[in-house]
């Protein structure tokens, strides 16, 4: 997965609470399991009409949020059913970041599986980035993972807490697959030292 260092770009803000899975992709959308072409599904309910028209009063259709980059978030973000297709398709919009109070468990995983850095913080501080995401094309925030801070539209900087492992892997573009191959030398000196023990079990 692409690797995440810095980040800077549109947040759109999202106060609703409790955006559970389905709405961040509907089931009828997980037929599938590319990940590319998700994106134009995200928020699928919210974003269009019934009639496949989109929806002018949700935030992803209004022009100065069309880019975003970041959401900002109400709590217990992505609760529901454990669908990898949720981040799937925020990634495939071009959403590398979600700021919220909470997470739910499964999704805050699946996140950092799939090069999203979800960043939990204190609530008031999160009403504060919101607030800041409802200026439009001014509200830019620059995140940077190796120092582990938000920088806000006026110039000032939240601190957030990540697991270290967690970070490391970001950083380094690193998923389930890549963290096993960081260990092929081991993996084949291991395969090696048991053929010569056991060469029967390799003829």
């Amino acid at each position: 997965m692409d690797k995440f260092t810095t980040l800077d770009g549109i947040a759109a803000p999202l106060p609703m609470i409790n955006v559970d899975t389905d709405k961040v992709i509907p089931k009828q959308h997980l037929k599938t399991i590319k990940r590319s072409g998700l994106g134009k599904v995200l928020f699928d309910e919210l974003r269009y009409r019934e009639d496949g028209s989109e929806n002018p009063d949700f935030i992803l259709n209004q022009p100065a949020y069309r880019q975003s980059k970041i959401l900002v978030a109400g709590e217990n973000f992505g609760c529901g059913s454990s669908r990898e297709h949720a981040p799937w398709a925020l990634l495939d919009f071009g959403i590398r970041c979600v700021i919220a109070a909470s997470f739910a468990d499964i999704f805050y995983n699946n996140c950092f599986k799939n090069g999203i850095l979800p960043i939990k913080l204190p609530q008031e501080i999160v009403d504060e980035l919101m607030d800041d995401a409802r200026k439009g094309a001014n509200a830019r925030l620059t995140i940077d993972l190796a120092k582990q801070t938000i920088t806000r539209p006026d110039g000032g900087v939240v601190k957030f807490e990540i697991d270290p492992f967690r970070k490391h892997c970001l950083l380094n573009g690193l998923d389930d697959v890549g963290l096993t191959l960081e260990k092929s030398g081991s993996i084949a000196a291991y395969e090696e030292k048991s053929r010569l023990a056991q060469p029967w079990r390799w003829a």
